[in-house]
């Protein structure tokens, strides 16, 4: 919404490795039959402590080591963040929730002046934000603070030491059995309705879907280096079923699906958006449609809230408030459905990605690096991205799945105001993983399109302004990588002419960054970097052999027709001015202030026919939707995408 790690382990092929791993307790009995066992070092002892806490605190309150390591995968993959707070105040590996805290510290900054609608045909859309008064904070969001009387360990050290945090998650679960009336049991399967209550979820359906998704975890079994240098392993359960009748028991209430499009392996409810007439002639927060029957949907766009979840459910439901079609909690992975796929949602601020795109909230803050998303609301996203991606048919790559700061100004003058979200602490890579579809190399080593693919949590650039305007943010992963004038890091970086601003380091400043995922043609190579075309210009990056943050790929580009010094690109793709029925006025074809010079190429994501989609009305019977005879090409150009007429291109296939 934006008002403006690497782990190959998680792909099905490595979860079928892993089960025939060797676990690392039977692991270090194997090393005396390979020869003497070394002593442990300092090292090696930092190393599994995490692992070590989990055994620990397993036996001190007689839950299975198992569960425990699920349930705290599912909060935070057992990354501790440094003790920083995720988005909705949840502290350490177990994600102990302590939201009272965590906002009463809390400074979030959004940038972008952009109209959400986006369309030129109506007056810019700016509505008011009226701050509402502090709500009460939910019981899932003060687990903490329980933990605390149940463990007797204070809450400054519950937040602060990852062991402490997984003793308090330990008591908590150990209570939520006893509560249910279940034993201490040392099967795993007996867990699920603890697992459940666990989730924090006052309704049946989402604490379900959380029950599952940990239940997948301990089938499926996972390993990984934590963000501290923590290697942790939970061994695989290919064959562990759940006593699921335990869900009858938790007391929790029955939600209403009612009027949702969601995948059945996710919890949904709908919240919905009004469509309501207010003031003179003006009405909101979307406008009626017939997709895919009236024109194709193309596009998922992800976004940030920049708000709470209580808050945010009380604007969508503002009708003179802007629109989106899914919100997604980080604690449970919730998804609310606030608008009909059919329908046109106001949410990314370019009316023809609006009117060709599905946009999903997620409840989180950009500049906030340590105010982390939870695994699952990544995987609750992932399904339903899923699920929409085969509804209607949208490609799983980044030139389909776009954040919101991939969305390009449909004008000039509405470059600067675009938004920014989700950022640079958006996980594409697992995310992607997720989807099933994961980032790998496609083509040979010298390959004329490369696939921005850093480690994300290695890789760490530098930003400012999260807090205050020019101060470094805090060292984090990040799934994007800057772009430089020359091959050195000291060189300048590389200026967007269209946000009209020299280039900064600061977290909203897109002008120098590619993302995860994204892919460009190559221009150029010198030692350890790596140029590309990227705004009209060479964009250097290193990307060392040894530790890549690109790696080769095939693909599609286009370059100037013969004879052209430059073509111009677009912000959308609008039908020529003979397209429009009598009663539609003419939309202008107007370039954004970029061009793509002779001799460079950019990646193609799509060829789209020009469309344009005429609805200013309230009463949906005048809407049209205009297709035209001109097609146009969605290329990669610069951190968004655009768009140029095939008209001014030739395509050809990248050379492998």
């Amino acid at each position: 919404m934006r008002r403006s790690a690497t782990d190959p382990t998680s792909t099905p092929g490595h979860r079928r490795l892993r089960r025939t791993a060797v676990p690392l307790a039977s692991a270090a009995l194997l090393l005396p039959l390979l020869g003497a066992a070394p002593a442990p070092t300092a090292a090696d002892t930092a190393t599994h402590r995490l692992q070590d806490a989990f055994a620990t605190a397993a036996a001190d309150y007689h839950v299975p080591q198992s569960v425990l390591l699920a349930v705290s995968y599912l909060q935070s993959r057992w990354d501790a963040h440094g003790g920083a707070p995720s988005v909705t105040g949840g502290y350490g590996p177990m994600h102990l929730t302590d939201a009272r805290t965590a906002l009463a510290t809390a400074e979030h900054f959004a940038e972008g002046t952009e109209d959400a609608r986006g369309d030129s045909a109506r007056a810019a859309f700016h509505p008011a934000v009226e701050v509402p008064a502090e709500p009460a904070v939910p019981a899932r969001l003060k687990t903490l603070p329980r933990a605390a009387e149940l463990t007797g360990i204070p809450a400054e050290e519950l937040r602060t030491d990852p062991a402490a945090n997984v003793a308090g998650g330990a008591a908590l679960l150990a209570a939520a059995q006893k509560e249910l009336g279940e034993p201490l049991s040392a099967d795993p399967a007996d867990w699920y309705g603890a697992v459940a209550r666990f989730s924090g979820a006052d309704d049946r359906a989402t604490a379900a879907a959380y029950a599952d998704d940990v239940y997948d975890v301990l089938r499926t079994g996972e390993e990984r280096v934590t963000d501290d240098g923590q290697l942790v392993a939970l061994t695989a359960r290919p064959g562990l079923t759940a006593d699921t009748g335990q869900l009858e028991r938790t007391g929790l209430r029955t939600l209403s699906t009612d009027g949702t499009e969601c995948p059945k392996s996710v919890s949904c409810v709908s919240v919905p958006a009004p469509y309501e007439e207010f003031g003179d002639n003006d009405y909101g927060n979307h406008d009626l449609g017939d997709r895919p029957a009236s024109q194709s949907v193309r596009y998922i766009v992800i976004h940030d809230t920049e708000g709470a979840w209580e808050g945010v459910m009380n604007l969508i439901q503002d009708p003179t408030y802007v629109s989106w079609n899914y919100t997604i909690r980080s604690t449970d992975g919730l998804i609310a459905q606030h608008v009909k796929g059919k329908d046109v949602a106001w949410h990314a601020g370019n009316w023809y990605v609006n009117a060709k795109s599905i946009g999903i909230e997620h409840e989180g803050f950009l500049a906030s690096p340590d105010a982390w998303y939870t695994e699952a609301m990544y995987r609750s996203s992932a399904r339903l991205v899923r699920y929409l991606a085969r509804t209607y048919d949208v490609p799983l790559d980044r030139q389909h799945i776009l954040g919101h700061d991939n969305v390009p100004g449909p004008t000039a003058s509405t470059v600067p105001g675009m938004h920014t979200d989700p950022g640079p602490y958006w996980d594409w890579r697992h995310y992607f993983q997720l989807l099933g579809h994961p980032f790998r190399p496609t083509a040979g080593r010298h390959a004329a399109v490369v696939t921005i693919l850093p480690d994300y949590t290695s890789n760490r650039p530098v930003y400012t302004g999260c807090t205050t305007k020019g101060e470094p943010c805090a060292a984090h992963g990040s799934s994007e990588v800057r772009l430089y004038t020359d091959h050195d890091a000291t060189a300048p970086l590389v200026r967007d002419i269209g946000l009209k601003t020299d280039p900064t380091d600061g977290v909203n400043d897109l002008s120098s960054r590619v993302s995860t995922g994204q892919q460009y043609a190559v221009a150029d190579r010198w030692g350890d970097w790596t140029a590309i075309w990227y705004l009209g210009q060479k964009a250097w990056f290193r990307n060392p052999v040894e530790d890549p943050t690109a790696v080769p790929a095939k693909g599609l580009v286009v370059r100037p027709r013969d004879g052209l010094a430059s073509i111009p690109v677009y912000g959308r793709a609008y039908p020529e001015k003979e397209a429009y029925p009598a009663g539609v006025p003419a939309q202008s074809v107007v370039p954004l202030p970029y061009t793509i010079p002779a001799g460079q190429t950019y990646v193609v994501g799509d060829e789209v026919p020009g469309e344009y989609y005429y609805a200013v009305t309230f009463t949906p019977g005048s809407h049209r939707v205009v297709a035209g005879k001109d097609l146009y090409y969605e290329i990669q150009y610069g951190h968004r995408v655009g768009f140029v007429r095939a008209a001014d291109v030739t395509l050809e296939g990248a050379a492998h």
